[in-house]
């Protein structure tokens, strides 16, 4: 038993002794470059191997829990939406009273006379709203007369 269990650490070891001899593991931390000149090769090998390990349960934990955490997101989204969709009563009697149809409102369209219809200019962005306005206006009440 304790055979195979060396057997299977060593076997462990093994896959990750490329990840030992990793430059970018070992210098990227810039701290862990001056640590690990002050102690011995097999310290230095095991805290790769701890560090290895840490951001091991470090990428599977946001995994999991991005998981969980998107599903909870995603479901908060939901509830809201249900709750926005759901009308008052008493709007929806009024809505059901009020019975404007598509044909209604043609008919209505069809009756109106589009002939004597003035195209007025909006402000670009550049120009003050305000002032162009009072200019409409102005040009308007002065026409009739």
């Amino acid at each position: 038993m304790q055979e195979a269990a060396a057997r299977s650490l060593r076997r462990g070891l093994e896959r990750l002794r490329p990840l030992v001899k990793n430059k970018t593991l070992r210098y990227g931390v810039p701290m862990m470059e001056d640590l690990a000149s002050n102690v011995d090769s097999s310290v230095k090998r095991s805290t790769c191997i701890v560090m290895v390990k840490k951001a091991n349960k470090i990428f599977k934990l946001l995994i999991i829990g991005g998981s969980f955490g998107l599903r909870e997101f995603t479901q908060i989204r939901y509830d809201a939406q249900k709750l926005h969709s759901k009308m008052d009563p008493a709007l929806e009697e009024r809505i059901r009273k009020n019975k404007i149809t598509l044909e209604s409102e043609y008919e209505k369209l069809k009756s109106s006379d589009f002939d004597d219809w003035k195209n007025v200019r909006g402000p670009r962005p550049w120009e003050d709203s305000k002032s162009l306005q009072e200019q409409q206006q102005q040009v308007l009440h002065a026409k009739p007369s």
